[in-house]
C-alpha cells in the first residue's frame, strides 16, 4: 500500500541576531515556528544548522520538502558596513563625478556636521570613456573602443572584483553599454559586471549610476552567498532551490538575485510587510502601522486599505537606490541596542548593537555592554531565567551590575530607574519614527492599528502605542517569525520598468500603449521561463506621471492587460492627484514619465493555523512575577503562556504572555484577548 507523501514550505528570515523559521504543513493546515542564533560571519551557517533542526525537531524527510524561500539582509549589512569588493566604474566623457556631486542635497539643512558618505567607489577607480548618446537615444559620439581598452587596462592593474557600466542615456539605448559589457567580460574573465540598462533603465542619472554601482559592490560577495547556501542546502537533502525575497515584498529566484543584488537590500523586512497586510486582511483590519523590532533595528510602515505603501526610491546607508520597493523607515533601535551615557551625562540608546555576538551581557556570550534586552531582563518583563521557551539560559544578575556599573551608577540614579529610562528613550525613538510613515503624511494615528511584530516589537507595543496614541495592537502568531511567515505569503514577482516622457495625447497614446505592451510580453516571457503556470501568472501595469513641469511622479493603476483609453487615464491621474495633494489641475498637459510592469508568478496560499485554544486563563498561568510598571513601581505579575489562552476571553493587565519566539507585555491601563485566528488583539482603556 503506497501512503501519500506529505509536502512541507520553509521560509527563513535571517536577522542581526535570530534566523527565524516557519514550516507550513499544507495538508494538515499547520504551521510551526522555530528560531536560532544568527551566524554573522557567514548567514548561510545558521540557515543550513536551522534547517537541520528544522527537520529533526519536526521530524520531516528532506525530500518531503517542497519549498525554501528566504529573507536576507546580506546586500544591507555590505553596503551599511561596507564590506563589498574593490569596484571600478566606466561612465561617459564629463561624467565621472556624478557619485561624488550626487543632488547636493542636505538631510538637515542647518546642520554643518552632516558628511555625506565616501562614494563606495574610489575616484582613481572611475574611468571615463569616448561615447555619447542624445536624450532620444541617438549617437552623437560613436564608442571609442580605443578609450575602452585604456580604461580596462586600468581596472586590470588595479585588480577591480567589479565593474559597474552607466553611460549617458543609455536607458534609451543600452547598445553601449552591452558593447563594453562584452568587452569586459573577455578583458577581465571571473569579473562582476553591472550595466545601468538592466539595472535601472530610468532617467535621472545620478540615482541610475548610485543603484548601478551598488549592484556591482555587493555583487561577488552575494554570488558567493548564494553559492555556499546553494551548496549546503543541497548537502543537507532537501532538493530545492530557495528562492529570495525582494524589496518590493516578492519572491525571485536565485540567477536573478545573483544578477541583481541590490533587489535584495530590503529582503527581510519588506516579507514581514506583506506578512502583516495579509493577516491584517483575515483579521478585518485593513489600516495598519507594522512594528517590527529584531535585535538591530526597528522597522516600521505603512498600509492602508490591506495594501503596503511603496516607493520607488530611498536610502541605504546614505546611498540613493532607485527601484520599485516596500515603503519601510528603519531606526538603529532593537533589543540588542547599546546604551551609554555621553560626555554630558545624557542616555543614549543606539544605534550600535550587541547583535548576535557578542549580544547581550545576560546571554552570557561575551558581550560586556548594557542593552534593551537586559534593561528588559533586568525589569523581569522577560523571564529572568531563561528565552526560547528554556533554550537560551539568561544572567540576571549579570545585566543587573552591567546596568549599575555603566548607567545607574554614572547618573547617580537606581537600577530599576536607569532600566526604565532606557526603555523609555528607545520608546520615543520608535515612536517618533511611526509618526514619520504616518501623522507627518496626514494619517490619524488614532484611527490606525499598531501591528506588532519582531522578537522585540511586543515588549515594546504596549508603551508605544500609549505614546502615539493608537488604541488597539494586533499581535500575530509567533511574532518574532512573521518575516519568515510573510516569505510563505510571498508570490515570485519581478519589476519592469521603461522611461517614456511623453506628453500624454493622442499622438503619444499609441507609442506609450506599445510600451506598455513590450513589457508586458516581456514579463510574460519571465514568468513563463520560472515555469510558472499560465493559470499563476498576473501581470500589473502602472504609469508613473505628472503634470508637466513638475519634479515629482504619482502611480496611476492600468487594467492588467494595458488596454483602456487615454481619457480614462488623464481622468484617473487627476483624481489621484487631488486626493494626494488636495487639488488637481484638469486643463494642464500630464506627461508619462515611466511605465513599470509587474510580473507575478501566484503561489499556493498559507493555510490559516488550526489553533487548539486553551480552557482557562487559570489553566494558561505559567509563573507570577513581580514586573516593573515606570510610574505604577512593582506590581505583581501573571505570566501566562500563550498558546493555552482560550479564545475570546478578555485578559485584564498587566500581565505578561510568553511564547517560543517573543514575550507580549500587557500594561495595568490595557486589556487583551485572543482571537481565533491566532492573534493578541490589545486595546488601552480610556
Amino acid at each position: 500500500m503506497e501512503f501519500a507523501r506529505k509536502m512541507y514550505r520553509i521560509g527563513l528570515d535571517v536577522g542581526g541576531t535570530f534566523t527565524d523559521f516557519v514550516v507550513s504543513d499544507r495538508d494538515a493546515g499547520t504551521l510551526r515556528f522555530f528560531k536560532t542564533p544568527s551566524t554573522p560571519s557567514d548567514p548561510s551557517e545558521a540557515i543550513v544548522e536551522g534547517i537541520r533542526q528544522v527537520l529533526d525537531l519536526f521530524s520531516i524527510a528532506p525530500h518531503e520538502v517542497e519549498y525554501v524561500g528566504h529573507g536576507t539582509t546580506v546586500a544591507t549589512n555590505m553596503i551599511i558596513e561596507r564590506r563589498g569588493v574593490k569596484t571600478g566604474l566606466l561612465t561617459t566623457q564629463g561624467f565621472r563625478d556624478v557619485l561624488a556631486i550626487g543632488r547636493q542635497t542636505r538631510p538637515d539643512l542647518f546642520d554643518y556636521s552632516v558628511v555625506k558618505p565616501e562614494p563606495l567607489i574610489r575616484r582613481v577607480h572611475r574611468l571615463v570613456v569616448d561615447e555619447r548618446l542624445d536624450a532620444q537615444g541617438q549617437v552623437l559620439t560613436p564608442l571609442d573602443t580605443d578609450s575602452v581598452d585604456a580604461a580596462l587596462d586600468e581596472l586590470a592593474r588595479a585588480k577591480v572584483e567589479a565593474v559597474a557600466i552607466c553611460f549617458l542615456h543609455s536607458y534609451r539605448n543600452p547598445s553601449h553599454e552591452q558593447l563594453v559589457r562584452d568587452k569586459v567580460a573577455a578583458r577581465l574573465p571571473g569579473v562582476f559586471v553591472s550595466i545601468s540598462s538592466e539595472v535601472l533603465p530610468e532617467f535621472r542619472e545620478f540615482e541610475r549610476m548610485s543603484t548601478t554601482a551598488l549592484n556591482a559592490y555587493v555583487g561577488p560577495k552575494m554570488k558567493a552567498y548564494l553559492d555556499r547556501l546553494r551548496t549546503n542546502i543541497a548537502a543537507s537533502g532537501l532538493k530545492v532551490e530557495p528562492l529570495t525575497v525582494h524589496s518590493n515584498g516578492g519572491l525571485l529566484p536565485m540567477k536573478t538575485v545573483e544578477q541583481l543584488p541590490v533587489l535584495t537590500c530590503l529582503s527581510g523586512p519588506a516579507a514581514g510587510v506583506v506578512g502583516a497586510a495579509s493577516i491584517g486582511r483575515a483579521a478585518d483590519i485593513l489600516d495598519l502601522v507594522t512594528f517590527d523590532v529584531g535585535g538591530t533595528s526597528t522597522d516600521v510602515s505603512l498600509i492602508t486599505g490591506g495594501r503596503p505603501k511603496f516607493t520607488s526610491e530611498r536610502l541605504v546607508a546614505g546611498f540613493p537606490v532607485k527601484l520599485p520597493m516596500i515603503d519601510i523607515h528603519v531606526i538603529g533601535a532593537g533589543g540588542g541596542s547599546i546604551a551609554a551615557v555621553d560626555d554630558a551625562s545624557a542616555l543614549k540608546i543606539g544605534p550600535r548593537s550587541a547583535g548576535a555576538v557578542p549580544g547581550p551581557v545576560a546571554f552570557g556570550k561575551g558581550g560586556t555592554e548594557a542593552t534593551l534586552t537586559d534593561a528588559n531582563i533586568v525589569l523581569r518583563r522577560l523571564n529572568p531565567t531563561a528565552l526560547l521557551e528554556g533554550r537560551l539560559k539568561v544572567d540576571h544578575d549579570a545585566a543587573r551590575k552591567a546596568i549599575h556599573d555603566q548607567i545607574a551608577g554614572p547618573l547617580g540614579i537606581s537600577v530599576d530607574a536607569a532600566a526604565y529610562g532606557m526603555l523609555r528613550i528607545a520608546t520615543a525613538n520608535m515612536s517618533r519614527a511611526i509618526r514619520a510613515v504616518s501623522s507627518e503624511h496626514g494619517y490619524d494615528l488614532a484611527k490606525l492599528t499598531l501591528f506588532a511584530f519582531g522578537g522585540a516589537g511586543p515588549l515594546f507595543a504596549s508603551d508605544v502605542a500609549v505614546e502615539c496614541g493608537m488604541p488597539q495592537i494586533l499581535v500575530p502568531q509567533e511574532p518574532g517569525t512573521l518575516c519568515a511567515r510573510g516569505v510563505l505569503l510571498s508570490d515570485v514577482s519581478r519589476d519592469f520598468v521603461r522611461t517614456t516622457l511623453f506628453t500624454a495625447d493622442d499622438l503619444s497614446w499609441p507609442r506609450i500603449s506599445a510600451c506598455v505592451s513590450t513589457m508586458a510580453q516581456e514579463g510574460r516571457d519571465w514568468l513563463a521561463f520560472e515555469q510558472i503556470p499560465p493559470s499563476d501568472r498576473l501581470i500589473n501595469i502602472t504609469l508613473d506621471a505628472r503634470y508637466l513641469g513638475q519634479n515629482h511622479n504619482l502611480r496611476v493603476t492600468l487594467p492588467g492587460d494595458g488596454s483602456g483609453s487615454l481619457s480614462l487615464f488623464v481622468d484617473a491621474f487627476h483624481e489621484t492627484h487631488r486626493r494626494e495633494f488636495g487639488y488637481e489641475l484638469p486643463e494642464h498637459p500630464v506627461e508619462v514619465v515611466n511605465c513599470r510592469v509587474q510580473a507575478v508568478g501566484r503561489l499556493p496560499d498559507l493555510p490559516n493555523p488550526t489553533l487548539s485554544p486553551g480552557i482557562s486563563l487559570a489553566a494558561a498561568m505559567v509563573d507570577e512575577r513581580d514586573v516593573y510598571f515606570g510610574q505604577a513601581g512593582w506590581r505583581p505579575t501573571t505570566v501566562y503562556h500563550r498558546a493555552l489562552l482560550p479564545l475570546g476571553t478578555p485578559l485584564i493587565g498587566p500581565a505578561i504572555i510568553d511564547e517560543m519566539s517573543s514575550t507580549i507585555v500587557l500594561r495595568p491601563d490595557q486589556t487583551g484577548i485572543a482571537d481565533s485566528a491566532g492573534n493578541f488583539i490589545i486595546k488601552t482603556l480610556a
